[in-house]
């Protein structure tokens, strides 16, 4: 099976947090946090358009810069979600430069802060000089505070959040694929039917829910010859796909380790594929990671366990262990019982 999701960190697990997930059949990315990222190189940091972050921290926002360096030309917009203090947070950022030579530029960028009851959303555009425009607060759906809530909701996917204790709120997140389509290829080839972008629509009618008996127009390419054909849905559904479970990435920073955000870690990341966790101190250290707000890497392994996730991917190592990543990791996995994702699974 193809995975839909590419994700690695953006930097290594003693450089700034930062989750990187290419959606495949989109020809976008998805950036969870946002360290330094140069690293990324400019086409990567373009092709993401939705940001999630945490929390500001510099070590989790600084590469606000770069990503506005590389888009303020482009006709794109770029949409950042996060705790509240996001808005004031970006406001800040873009007053700290003169904006007198950019009102021919497209750049719109979108800022949603998500409050116990309230979103608050926010523009701003290049056009303007990046002044804010305030849109009216949308009401939250009614949740348990353990329940993750949803903060993007795609055809294709889902990403929830929920708000963890860093003496202030740090957002964790997961990433869900509604369900996974596999195309049969051999079929289609002895049906005498090209593989294409066409199947790109197939896969969106089937993610939006539409009914077996849906019509659609897709456009082929025979041989180079463009054809138009209709197809039923649910012919092609029985015919050529297989519907499997849906790929799940957690992704979890700056929270230490108590009842509260045990449960909502452990709820957030339930049954995931990968689970990206933070492991900045040694079990040994667990009284120092305890009045930082931090987890140990022995705690990240538990909180894995818990969770039922089928590998755990540590990092957002304490400067202080330099030389000992492997220390830290192994005592993860101890606790985990379970495998660090290879490359390969950390990308899937």
């Amino acid at each position: 099976m193809t995975p839909s999701f590419s994700s690695s960190l953006v930097n290594d697990p003693f450089g700034d947090p930062g989750l990187y997930v290419e959606i495949k059949w989109a020809r976008c990315a998805l950036l969870f946090d946002l360290g330094q990222n140069e690293s990324l190189g400019p086409t990567r940091l373009l092709r993401a358009s939705d940001l999630f972050i945490s929390h500001t921290h510099m070590d989790h926002f600084i590469g606000f810069d770069p990503i506005l360096r590389v888009a303020l030309g482009r006709g794109k917009t770029l949409r950042l979600t996060g705790p509240p203090g996001l808005i004031a947070n970006v406001t800040g950022k873009l007053r700290g430069y003169t904006w007198n030579l950019v009102d021919g530029y497209p750049l719109t960028i979108e800022v949603r802060e998500f409050h116990p009851e309230e979103v608050l959303y926010t523009l701003f555009r290049a056009t303007d000089g990046f002044q804010p425009i305030t849109m009216p607060a949308q009401p939250c759906r009614p949740s348990d505070p353990c329940t993750p809530f949803p903060v993007l909701e795609d055809p294709m996917f889902t990403v929830k959040a929920i708000a963890l204790n860093h003496r202030i709120p740090s957002f964790g997140y997961a990433l869900q694929e509604q369900f996974h389509i596999n195309v049969n290829k051999e079929r289609l080839h002895a049906a005498g039917l090209p593989v294409g972008p066409w199947l790109k629509d197939m896969k969106q009618h089937l993610w939006q829910g539409r009914p077996d008996d849906f019509r659609f127009t897709a456009t082929l390419y025979v041989e180079h010859r463009r054809e138009e054909r209709e197809f039923r849905l649910g012919d092609l559904r029985d015919q050529f796909v297989t519907i499997t479970r849906g790929q799940k990435l957690a992704y979890v920073v700056d929270a230490r380790y108590d009842a509260d955000n045990e449960a909502k870690i452990v709820e957030l990341a339930r049954g995931a594929d990968v689970l990206y966790c933070e492991a900045p101190y040694l079990e040994a250290d667990a009284e120092k990671a305890g009045a930082r707000y931090h987890l140990t890497a022995k705690q990240a392994g538990l909180l894995a366990r818990k969770a039922g996730v089928r590998h755990l991917v540590v990092f957002h190592f304490s400067p202080r262990y330099t030389g000992q990543g492997d220390v830290l990791i192994r005592e993860a996995m101890d606790a985990f019982g379970g495998t660090e994702a290879r490359a390969s699974e950390g990308a899937a």
